[in-house]
């Protein structure tokens, strides 16, 4: 310790660090679930390392060169360069493979987190007053992730990265009034053009990261300024001063230097080595299989991954006689399967806040058991999700049970649209909403929950002579 105490006075002399003590000593619930978002940031984080990496070798040009690779099959073919970079990232880069299978599971990992992080915090009502600017901060987040996915789905320039990404040219172009200009923004024309991946590219390494990240720093500012929510406590809290367990204006958890800091660190080695052991045990996509991009020929079995299928199952089940004119304007059934749909889902969840209202600030999180009502309507939004992406692999389930998908599809709209409302009121009917009074009923707060670590109070270090000028870090604001 004297040795960390120097070093620390070291530091201390020269940048002031006992100034930010109070926000050093910021508290952090000590709830596991809640290091779901810390796990999302360091996923973004590897993203961009394994990314900078990958970008040194990739070549995001379709024009076509002899290949001198590994791979036998196209020795001294001409194929587009961008297939041949990810063909010599993969076998010919030292550690290649293993930093593009890391960055393909990072990229999994990074939305499954921010899609777990965010259900934790519906579940509990995370998002009430003062925090509804987060949640519509992590639902634009959620959406990036996925179009940062997107957008890396036609580098590679092999069949089915081609295939995938002409279906979203198809949807792109089916936006009434400003379809043909999106075309021609984001995929430089008639799909696939020369200009295609470079702009892709460019998307995908560049605008759409940045983005990501300023949403993040965002996401942290309010956090720091709005401090945790935290589970209601069994008990009154005993720490430096008595806390009354109904008490909201004090946060109990571990200071954030030097305890959580430490968990983070553990997080952060534990992230890495998850994402290190899938990508040395688990491959990825296998572009020599597929081989170059083929106009002329389409893969038999083209699927998008598993947090893009329930786009893909609003696609598949929506009928093309749902293609009208409103005034002149054309609205196609891919608009309506590819882009609207999906794109009232965000909007159900981005508005959510604003329906499940409360006026004056909550700083408890909720015991979603003694919550019916939005409960229910979580449930019922998870088994829609999930029915969709079932649809989305509609070509699998009709080999299963030995039919066409044609012959499904009626049956999987109906399980889109009934499957929801069943489950919904079960939940609602399990949790006594049917006995409460009301919506004021199934929205009570729970006293669920427990406590660790230490009371966040005043800032000992500051005397609070004014009130209003001194409020202190450690309360909600």
């Amino acid at each position: 310790m004297g040795r960390l105490n120097r070093l620390y006075g070291w530091f201390d002399n020269r940048l002031n660090l006992s100034k930010d003590q109070a926000f050093l000593g910021k508290a952090f619930p000590a709830e596991d679930s809640y290091l779901l978002g810390e796990i999302a940031a360091f996923c973004f984080s590897l993203l961009v390392l394994t990314g900078i990496f990958l970008g040194f070798f990739f070549e995001p040009s379709t024009s076509d060169v002899v290949y001198e690779g590994s791979i036998a099959e196209y020795q001294g073919e001409e194929i587009p360069e961008a297939f041949v970079s990810v063909l010599n990232i993969t076998y010919d880069v030292p550690f290649g493979m293993f930093i593009r299978r890391m960055h393909h599971w990072a990229a999994h990992l990074f939305v499954a987190s921010i899609g777990l992080h965010m259900l934790r915090v519906f579940f509990t009502g995370a998002y009430r007053n003062p925090r509804e600017i987060n949640w519509l901060v992590g639902t634009a987040l959620a959406g990036l992730a996925m179009g940062a996915a997107y957008t890396g789905y036609v580098l590679p320039f092999d069949e089915f990265a081609t295939t995938a990404a002409g279906i979203g040219y198809n949807i792109a172009t089916s936006i009434p009034l400003i379809g043909d200009a999106i075309g021609q923004i984001v995929f430089g024309g008639d799909f696939p053009s020369t200009a295609t991946v470079p702009r892709l590219f460019f998307l995908h390494v560049l605008v759409i990261p940045l983005a990501i990240a300023g949403l993040l720093g965002v996401h942290f500012f309010i956090l720091i300024r709005q401090k945790h929510t935290e589970a209601p406590r069994d008990e009154d809290v005993r720490g430096r001063e008595h806390v009354d367990r109904d008490d909201d204006s004090v946060v109990v958890g571990l200071p954030m230097v030097p305890n959580q800091a430490a968990i983070s660190a553990v997080v952060f080695f534990l992230t890495l080595a998850v994402l290190s052991l899938l990508a040395g045990f688990l491959p990825v996509h296998n572009i020599a299989e597929y081989g170059p991009n083929d106009p002329a020929s389409t893969p038999s079995l083209v699927m998008p991954d598993w947090f893009l299928m329930w786009g893909y199952g609003f696609l598949k089940l929506t009928p093309s006689w749902m293609s009208f004119d409103l005034l002149g304007i054309h609205i196609s059934s891919e608009f309506i399967g590819g882009l609207l749909l999906p794109g009232l889902v965000f909007v159900a969840v981005a508005v959510w806040p604003f329906i499940d209202y409360e006026s004056e600030p909550t700083h408890f999180g909720a015991n979603p058991l003694e919550r019916p009502f939005p409960t229910a309507v979580g449930i019922a939004g998870i088994v829609f999700v999930m029915l969709a992406s079932i649809a989305g692999m509609d070509v699998i389930v009709a080999d299963l049970v030995g039919s066409t998908t044609a012959a499904i599809r009626p049956y999987l709209t109906a399980m889109l649209i009934i499957g929801p409302i069943l489950a919904g009121l079960a939940t609602y009917a399990v949790l006594g909403g049917f006995d409460d009074s009301g919506w004021a009923g199934s929205l009570a707060i729970g006293d669920g929950g427990s406590e660790r670590g230490r009371v966040d109070t005043s800032n000992e270090t500051q005397p609070t002579t004014n009130e209003d000028d001194h409020r202190s870090e450690d309360t909600h604001e």
